[in-house]
């Protein structure tokens, strides 16, 4: 499939215009390329996923369709040399994020587990033969992929508590375990799973083909937020995986932090763009409600609330901005990913509620715009590593002396 974001296509295309919420005009760091492929991705998202994300979220339904038209995009693998359409920068691809996020926060997770860390996982990990099967085929979309790491009784204390096993036995290898909280699990084609080898004690990832045997996903419900994205309870029964399947540069927990370094980041801008969504839609709607015969825009302490959101989402650009430019000069940390995951969705959770406030009682209903962001921030907020984990990353930057348990 060939996108539609090639060089040549670009070429003619017009600047996307800057956004309201870019207050000090961080897009127009961006090279020209880059916002031209803006136009045509907000195109994409006005008019086919933000119309329908109230829907798709309501039912807790991921919308599957998309999956073809996001691959025309070429927004599955653009962070890859093997699966790029057009050469773009770190700052770009986070930029991208937080566009689909600012329009639906389920769909940025849907990509960002399939893109993002499944693919991830896969170029980081695997042996070129893997990366050449894999990475151009869910560049495509033709298939669906998903990245099982928490367990059950296991997040935050996955590099030493992770349960699932994997035991070597010749060519194959017979995986045992459970997963729990798994983005697109209930449905992906190929699931990378995360085991510890009984053998050395070492973590290890392991590309595992959907229908296999021993292997079921459950559709979690009852969700109440996210609720577009079909996260899955995983049991893993006696799998047998090939070596072949093995990702064949993972050697411990220490490779899979590389895959967590380099996604941490994106899920900031996609924080941002769920900031970026609740406070615009907070804005249109000061706009037109109109309280003792004027619109409540015009009420100072509603323009306090918007112009602290402002100064958050405007703070909040600058550090993720900055995180990516450490990635694209190869240069980015551990510590520099944590912490602007947490800084990024704490301003994030204060910008949501401020706009949910200034909505009053219709901020709770989805017709209104912001009900859904408000949700949603508290799931972003809590994956790729909770607040208190990502500060005890920057703390042990800060002191040299980890103070995890």
């Amino acid at each position: 499939m060939t996108s539609t974001l090639t060089t040549t296509a670009l070429t003619d295309a017009p600047l996307a215009p800057l956004l309201a919420a870019d207050f000090y005009e961080f897009q127009s760091r961006l090279t020209d390329t880059e916002q031209r492929a803006l136009t045509s991705i907000r195109a994409f998202l006005d008019t086919e996923v933000r119309p329908f994300a109230d829907d798709h979220w309501e039912r807790a339904e991921s919308p599957r369709h998309l999956v073809p038209r996001i691959a025309e995009l070429g927004l599955y693998g653009n962070a890859f040399p093997e699966t790029w359409q057009f050469e773009n920068s770190a700052v770009f691809r986070g930029w991208v994020a937080m566009e689909i996020s600012r329009a639906d926060p389920s769909t940025a997770t849907f990509i960002g587990v399939h893109s993002g860390l499944a693919m991830t996982a896969i170029w980081v990990g695997g042996s070129d033969e893997q990366k050449a099967e894999w990475l151009p085929t869910l560049a495509a979309g033709e298939l669906v992929a998903a990245f099982g790491l928490t367990e059950p009784d296991h997040g935050s204390d996955t590099a030493k508590g992770l349960e699932t096993t994997a035991e070597r036995r010749g060519d194959e290898w017979v995986l045992n375990g459970a997963k729990r909280w798994i983005g697109n699990g209930a449905f992906a084609d190929l699931v990378v799973i995360w085991a510890r080898d009984v053998a050395d004690d070492q973590v290890k990832g392991f590309l595992v083909r959907t229908p296999a045997i021993g292997f079921t996903g459950t559709k979690i419900e009852r969700k109440q937020s996210l609720r577009a994205v079909e996260n899955a309870d995983i049991v893993l029964e006696n799998v047998v995986v090939p070596e072949s399947d093995r990702l064949q540069k993972i050697d411990g927990f220490r490779d899979l932090a590389v895959v967590l370094r380099l996604t941490r980041g994106d899920v900031a801008w996609q924080a941002l763009g769920v900031a970026v969504g609740a406070y615009e839609a907070s804005v249109e709607y000061a706009k037109n409600r109109v309280q003792f015969g004027k619109p409540i825009a015009s009420f100072q302490l509603v323009q306090q609330k918007l112009a602290d959101s402002l100064a958050d989402i405007t703070a909040s650009i600058a550090m993720c901005m900055r995180v990516s430019q450490l990635q694209d000069e190869g240069a980015q940390r551990d510590h520099h990913s944590a912490m602007a995951k947490a800084f990024v969705t704490k301003r994030m959770r204060e910008v949501v509620a401020r706009s949910r406030e200034i909505c009053g009682g219709n901020g709770i209903q989805l017709d209104h715009g912001v009900a859904r962001y408000f949700a949603d921030a508290e799931a972003v907020y809590t994956f790729e590593g909770t607040y208190d984990m990502n500060s005890l990353i920057v703390g042990r930057a800060i002191t040299g002396i980890p103070a995890f348990v």
